[in-house]
């Protein structure tokens, strides 16, 4: 099977379901951010976190991938069976959070990304998440998108927030605070 097919050189893309439709839709934007989101978390994985954090990262890249072929999907027109996104897959990143909160010094202050490198990847991927949120909505407004999508990049975004505040303490890197100037 060759990869290229040429099928989008005149830009237009196909959703599951068949339905055609310009490279630039909202749909195709929504979950092209999804993938760039999961590719991040892949760096995020490739640093020198926790094994626990590892996992729980791929679990996560999982998610990623079933969030991605929803918003892929033609709801009018596709008849593929979707993997699910479940109510079970938001409280996991609750209580991951709820967990690291137990940890870590209370938040006084506003963050200013870096420190590290993990730190960093942790916020970049933070943004581009709170993007595909954003975009997803968006789509939301104009044709069916699973609620659980949305509610879950949200989690997630807080849960990439934290883990970024986890590794700092972990590996004993003062946050960047921000202090306005005033």
């Amino acid at each position: 099977m060759k990869i290229y097919t040429k099928t989008g050189d005149k830009g237009f893309t196909s959703l599951i379901g068949g339905t055609r439709v310009p490279k630039h839709h909202i749909r195709i934007e929504s979950y092209g951010t999804v993938d760039e989101l999961n590719s991040y978390i892949g760096l995020i994985r490739d640093q020198e976190i926790t094994q626990h954090d590892k996992n729980m990262l791929k679990e996560i890249q999982d998610r990623l991938f079933t969030i991605g072929s929803s918003l892929a999907a033609d709801p009018e027109r596709s008849k593929m069976i979707i993997p699910d996104l479940n109510v079970e897959d938001i409280e996991l990143l609750e209580q991951e959070m709820d967990k690291m909160n137990e940890i870590l010094p209370e938040l006084k202050h506003f963050i200013l990304p870096g420190g590290s490198t993990a730190i960093s990847f942790c916020h970049v991927a933070r943004c581009v998440c709170r993007r595909a949120e954003r975009l997803s909505v968006e789509l939301s407004t104009e044709s069916e998108v699973d609620e659980k999508v949305n509610i879950y990049l949200n989690r997630l975004s807080d849960y990439l927030f934290v883990l970024a505040r986890k590794i700092g303490y972990e590996h004993q890197i003062p946050e960047n605070e921000w202090i306005p100037r005033i």
